[in-house]
């Protein structure tokens, strides 16, 4: 139990994958000007990430690793993914359309959002084993929808201040958005502490 604790609260802020890894920044920039649609967002791809870590480890371990075809463990992967984030796209078009329309162009980047496929990729090679890596998924997910939560509040602040010419737009969004990741580096000897 112990493990998988250090294993969730890693993922979550240690590892986080949009603030430390660097994986999923495209929707980390572009859908968190407003909360309720990083809120969506990121409930979103913890749903994907933990789908996709459920159907892609075991065809990993079943099906690829045992016939010698881990070499095709990315292509796979991202037909998985694909095929889940078709699902949802589904489900928020037909019971949440107001969701749906904020997400837009985003919500099928999902696709394509590396966080997702980093982290089904990184559980195989961490060795995890299916719990473990559900654990991992999930703490990857809530570590995005932190991430996500947190910039938007910061970007709310960002639309009062006064900035200087150059610096509005995007080059204030990117400096704030490395302060944010910078301020994460903090937590990687607290969770070891927490659990000793």
């Amino acid at each position: 139990m112990k493990e998988l604790m250090i294993i969730l609260f890693s993922a979550i802020l240690v590892n986080n994958y949009p603030l430390s890894k660097f994986l999923g920044i495209c929707p980390f920039l572009g859908v968190s000007k407003k909360l309720d649609s990083a809120v969506g967002m990121s409930a979103a791809v913890i749903f994907v990430m933990l789908m996709a870590t459920a159907a892609t480890w075991p065809i990993y371990d079943m099906l690829l690793e045992p016939n010698g075809l881990a070499y095709l463990q990315t292509i796979v992967f991202i037909l998985v993914i694909a095929a889940l984030v078709q699902l949802v796209e589904t489900i928020l078009k037909k019971y949440v359309p107001a969701l749906y329309k904020a997400l837009g162009v985003y919500l099928p980047l999902i696709t394509t959002n590396c966080a997702v496929l980093g982290v089904t990729v990184l559980n195989i090679t961490e060795n995890y084993n299916f719990v473990e890596s559900m654990v991992n998924s999930l703490g990857a997910g809530l570590g995005f929808m932190l991430a996500m939560v947190l910039f938007a509040g910061v970007r709310t602040r960002l639309e009062n201040i006064d900035a200087p010419k150059y610096f509005q737009g995007l080059p204030i969004t990117l400096l704030a958005a490395s302060l944010v990741s910078a301020s994460f580096i903090g937590f990687s000897g607290v969770v070891d502490g927490l659990f000793m």
